[in-house]
């Protein structure tokens, strides 16, 4: 070949390669391959469109990064969890778009990107609510009486495909480990309301670490719950409690609204707190009560109307995304 066909040659290559950039879409292999190039010129080709696609993949990263939220001691609301990032895993999707067969949008791969601070590095502050990125709500059951009303509820959370974290005073679970057990085969999250229904504030140090530790024995020895959060009776609770909570490995959570359902107000007062009050990161204390017990299915569909998933205790104070497809290939960095 002369040299003024291979000059030509290379300038038609060039304009092709300028308008797949300009394009976003780089895929042009196919065409070159039926333009009856030859067999050295396609593969010189498919390597400029392999590193034309990467340098693609490599600015747009750059445009869907979010950054990690880290977790903090807030003045108000205490200890916030923090919330991930989310970045392109570019070498996983580049490998998935050569790997495509057809032509079409590139199929971005992501992963989590945790925050340099966790709610495990704040140390012993007690917990009012999730991360307001975070667009999820727990719903907190305590449970020391009401045995009436808790089936009702657990079906309406069956209904709703709902999970809920019911915390259990020791001394009802002693009394109530078979319905302790129907909680627990639905899928709900079992946690400590410590033994007896105590004021924590009110405690020796002695006195307070049993409180804590019977319930969390009996959820293992009974359930084979590894118990990981405290929710001290009536709200009551002082540094020391925290503390010694965390001594036997919990975190002490409290609510950020109050159904106060053990005041039995009409059931459309509870739904009309929930949807005034709720938010992102929002957990809501309930009890097995009549009134929550018949506010609780229009609880759940406000909660959900607001754009909010509802999760455990534990999914909604993980720094864990929610907003990423299940069948996303993530890696938590």
């Amino acid at each position: 070949m002369d040299r003024k066909k291979i000059v030509l040659l290379f300038v038609f290559m060039a304009s092709i390669f300028m308008v797949a950039e300009m394009s976003g879409v780089p895929y042009f292999v196919e065409e070159t391959r039926q333009r009856g190039e030859s067999q050295n010129t396609f593969e010189w080709f498919k390597d400029v469109k392999e590193d034309s696609l990467l340098t693609y993949i490599k600015t747009e990263a750059k445009k869907r990064r979010i950054e990690p939220v880290d977790a903090k001691v807030d003045s108000v609301w205490k200890a916030i969890p923090g919330y991930n990032g989310l970045e392109v895993d570019i070498q996983a999707t580049y490998q998935k778009a050569l790997e495509q067969k057809t032509q079409g949008s590139i199929p971005f791969v992501y992963r989590e990107i945790k925050p340099r601070v966790n709610l495990e590095d704040l140390g012993d502050h007690p917990i009012y609510r999730g991360n307001s990125e975070k667009k999820m709500a727990s719903i907190m059951i305590n449970v020391a009486w009401g045995n009436e009303f808790i089936i009702p509820i657990l079906d309406t959370l069956d209904e709703e495909q709902v999970k809920a974290t019911f915390f259990f005073d020791g001394s009802w679970l002693k009394k109530n480990i078979e319905l302790a057990k129907e909680i627990q085969k639905r899928g709900h999250e079992l946690e400590n309301h410590a033994y007896s229904h105590p004021n924590m504030s009110q405690l020796s140090e002695s006195r307070a670490y049993q409180e804590i530790d019977k319930t969390k024995k009996l959820l293992e020895e009974q359930l084979g719950v590894h118990n990981k959060w405290f929710a001290p009776p009536s709200g009551d609770y002082n540094d020391n409690t925290v503390r010694i909570a965390g001594q036997i490995g919990l975190k002490t959570v409290l609510w950020t609204v109050d159904t106060i359902d053990w005041k039995n107000p009409p059931p459309e007062q509870i739904v009309n707190k929930i949807r005034n009050k709720v938010t992102a990161g929002s957990l809501i204390l309930m009890h097995p009560t009549s009134s929550s017990s018949a506010a609780l299915k229009q609880m759940i569909v406000t909660i959900k109307a607001k754009g909010l998933q509802l999760g455990t205790v534990s999914e909604t104070l993980s720094s864990s995304r929610t907003d990423v497809e299940r069948d996303v290939n993530m890696k938590v960095k």
